[in-house]
């Protein structure tokens, strides 16, 4: 037996990969990786008629012709590996019987639209439109169309396509899907193999099986974000039980996740406590969030007082952190669930895990399913993002800070404030 597991998240196709880490199971029942000897886990705004002068796209630069039956939109997209966004005209697909028109109100920013953009994952299909954390409201659907009318407000998060024929999406995980569609960047074999541009624009078009209604009463701009953190969070807290209250919930990083992940935590009646590098976080996260203990990864004294008291951790962080400590944080049996992605391989000793009986999974957002109930728990709970409201021409700037991790907790753009 090996006495490391080598955990490599550098080679994540970016269709399981939207900030969170996604192993690919079975989608049936929740699995637990064994003891083999490596495992692979896989601010005023321009006018819009500003705007469309300075764009300088045309239609020929998404690959498909602008017909009559699609609709004019607007948006920021990046050219090119800069990541630089500037406004961007192209043409939305015709509206079929079983979709739903909405108008974008708020696009929320993650940590993998500055990958995308930037194509650091080696996937990026210029021009870019990122953006798959949408709330808007339904101006036209279908004449197939059940679920929702005009005048609703909804959401569409990372993806809104799927084969709607494997195992995965007959139980609800299309996010597991090999043939998901991604909202941004992604290919839509659907509708002629065209490149799917994301929610930095003013209008977009999905089946209406890939939408989300949004509860009443929901902040818009604070919603947003839930898209893409909350289901993240969210979805693996109900898969591996961890939303049972009195169970101990440890968070790793006080981020756009884990902040989101408090705060369901508290939601659920568990004890929670965030564990981060920052001592600087105690306040915010005791005080503001409501966390219940916070401890300092870095001192022995804490996490030596805090060994064997945990039932799970989700572990949020996206960037290379030693993990082997934090399995000793959990009782036997308790499960480690990795929604951030570190790029650089994480090493796991098997004796941080096979003596306990610890489970290790990854975790992709969630299922249509999942993100609907996300979404109704989050409105009865009052549970929103912490969030900074930006126009778009400050994208950019948003994008730079983000990428200095210069935001508490998460961007979200007012995208009808800022292109009408």
């Amino acid at each position: 037996m090996s006495h490391n597991f080598h955990l490599r998240s550098s080679a994540l196709p970016l269709r399981f990969f939207p900030g969170g880490l996604g192993a690919r199971f079975s989608c049936n029942e929740p699995k637990h990786l064994g003891s083999s000897s490596s495992v692979g886990v896989a601010v005023a705004s321009p006018s819009r008629t500003l705007q469309r002068h300075q764009a300088k796209a045309t239609a020929k630069e998404v690959g498909v012709q602008e017909t009559a039956q699609g609709s004019a939109a607007l948006g920021w997209a990046a050219r090119d590996a800069s990541g630089v966004l500037s406004p961007f005209d192209f043409s939305r697909r015709a509206q079929k019987d079983d979709d739903v028109t909405i108008k974008v109100l708020y696009c929320g920013i993650c940590h993998t639209d500055l990958y995308t953009i930037k194509n650091e994952w080696g996937t990026a299909m210029y021009p870019v439109v990122p953006g798959h954390e949408i709330l808007g409201v339904v101006t036209s659907v279908g004449s197939g169309v059940t679920r929702f009318k005009a005048g609703e407000t909804v959401g569409v998060g990372y993806f809104l396509g799927s084969c709607r024929s494997c195992e995965c999406c007959g139980n609800g995980y299309e996010n597991y899907c090999s043939g998901m569609v991604l909202t941004s960047n992604g290919i839509d074999p659907e509708h002629g193999g065209e490149v799917t541009q994301g929610g930095f624009s003013d209008v977009i078009v999905a089946n209406e099986d890939y939408v989300v209604r949004v509860p009443d009463g929901l902040p818009l701009d604070g919603a947003a974000p839930l898209l893409c953190a909350g289901v993240t969070v969210y979805s693996p807290m109900m898969r591996f039980g961890l939303n049972a209250p009195g169970k101990h919930l440890g968070v790793v990083g006080l981020g756009g996740l884990g902040h989101v992940a408090v705060k369901f935590g508290k939601a659920f009646g568990m004890k929670v406590t965030v564990i981060s590098t920052s001592p600087g976080k105690r306040e915010e996260a005791l005080e503001r969030l409501g966390a219940d203990e916070f401890l300092v990864s870095r001192d022995p004294g804490q996490m030596q007082a805090a060994f064997g008291t945990m039932d799970g951790i989700l572990d949020t962080v996206s960037a290379w952190h030693p993990i082997s400590p934090l399995f000793a944080l959990m009782k036997p049996m308790g499960q480690m669930v990795f929604v951030g992605g570190p790029t650089k391989p994480l090493e796991l000793p098997a004796y941080a895990i096979v003596p306990g009986g610890k489970g290790i999974a990854g975790n992709c957002v969630g299922g249509i399913r999942d993100c609907q109930a996300m979404l109704d728990f989050a409105g009865k709970h009052g549970i929103t993002a912490e969030v900074e409201v930006i126009k778009m021409d400050y994208v950019n700037t948003a994008l730079e800070r983000l990428e200095k991790n210069d935001v508490r907790y998460r961007f979200v753009i007012d995208v009808a404030g800022s292109l009408g």
